[in-house]
């Protein structure tokens, strides 16, 4: 496990992005959509459809998964 981004590709709507997150947002993020049973790239779409503008996805991902842990 590394502090430093990795960068991993997602499937948005039919269309490959990749999004940089550091290791535990990866695992959190995974563990989040297997608990909802979804898969990766559909809560991803979720997460991108619903972000303010201006707001990176991985920023996005990263306010979703701790949200998610704060009970929000």
């Amino acid at each position: 496990m590394t502090g430093r981004p990795r960068k991993r590709s997602l499937t948005l709507r039919g269309h490959r992005t990749s999004v940089s997150l550091e290791d535990p947002f990866w695992q959190a993020f995974r563990e989040i959509a297997a608990a909802e049973g979804r898969a990766l790239n559909d809560l991803a779409a979720e997460i991108d459809a619903a972000r303010p503008p201006g707001m990176g996805l991985a920023s996005a991902i990263r306010v979703h998964v701790l949200a998610h842990y704060r009970g929000g």
